[in-house]
């Protein structure tokens, strides 16, 4: 992987085996038309464009999923987590727009095998419904032994920059981060978007889109998912059963320094819209 652009280097020219983390938002969606181009509009067959699905996105991510890959003809890996009957319990199965889960069913079928809910400090959701999905498409179904995981981290996100080259110590494949090396801020996402003629049918505030990945994740800030909840206080109903199903068990909530889901919809409907970012904490998703 070329960094930083020195000496006229694209950062945006990837070698392979790459896989390209396709979040369905603005940012990726960015980096994503930043490497086509890169590449002449065609990748290599060793780059691999992969949309882990874990049937909580909002339909509108899903949509702009399908729509870029229409639009821009590139071919998009459509993934989800499902449980064989043989072992491996847990595998990747690819799936295609038209049979993407909608209800949560691969999230909600990975809580019931673990008997708890996923929180701050276990962030198991994340890993098992993405991390580890991409990993056995990149190694079972392609047979690499390793590979670059390419991700849109922005200049202007530093930190997670960070976080993300110190997993580069023990992980089998390097993450690369093209956006940071360009120098790309959120600034550039948003222009560019305003540009083109489509874009992601969810709320932009501030150059982040509050709805997007899974639509209710209890990483957002509380805040954040109030303001979410007041204009669509149905997101909150698959969150909602999953907090009532494990009640009798410890991990019957999704986090513990705050309202379950259930009485964060009675809150919204009372607060106005904030989209601050409180209490939100990070995660492998991205914008």
């Amino acid at each position: 992987m070329r960094e930083r652009g020195e000496g006229g280097v694209n950062p945006y020219k990837i070698e392979g085996p790459a896989l390209i983390s396709f979040s369905g938002g603005r940012t990726s969606g960015f980096m994503l038309w930043n490497i086509v181009k890169a590449h002449g509009g065609r990748l290599p067959d060793n780059v691999h464009v992969v949309f882990a699905n874990t049937g909580k996105e909002a339909p509108e991510t899903l949509d702009f999923v399908n729509e870029i890959s229409e639009k821009w003809d590139i071919h998009i890996h459509w993934l989800e987590h499902y449980f064989g009957d043989e072992r491996p319990i847990h595998r990747t199965k690819e799936v295609t727009y038209e049979t993407a889960a909608r209800n949560g069913e691969p999230f909600e079928r990975l809580l019931d095998q673990r008997g708890y809910l996923p929180n701050p400090t276990s962030r198991f959701c994340t890993s098992e419904l993405k991390i580890k999905v991409m990993q056995r498409f990149m190694r079972k179904i392609k047979g690499y032994k390793t590979w670059y995981s390419v991700i849109g981290l922005r200049y202007d996100e530093p930190r997670r920059v960070a976080s993300s080259k110190k997993a580069n110590d023990y992980e089998i494949w390097t993450n690369a981060t093209p956006m940071y090396d360009a120098k790309h801020t959120v600034k550039d996402v948003t222009e560019f978007w305003s540009k083109q003629n489509f874009d992601l049918n969810l709320t932009n505030a501030y150059g982040k889109t509050p709805a997007g990945n899974c639509d209710l994740c209890f990483l957002k800030g509380m805040d954040t998912t109030i303001s979410i909840l007041k204009e669509r206080p149905e997101m909150a109903d698959w969150w909602i059963k999953q907090e009532q199903k494990f009640g009798s068990h410890d991990g019957a909530k999704f986090r513990k320094d705050r309202p379950e889901y259930i009485k964060l919809v009675d809150i919204s409907k009372s607060q106005q819209n904030l989209f601050n970012d409180d209490d939100q904490m990070t995660c492998f998703c991205h914008d």
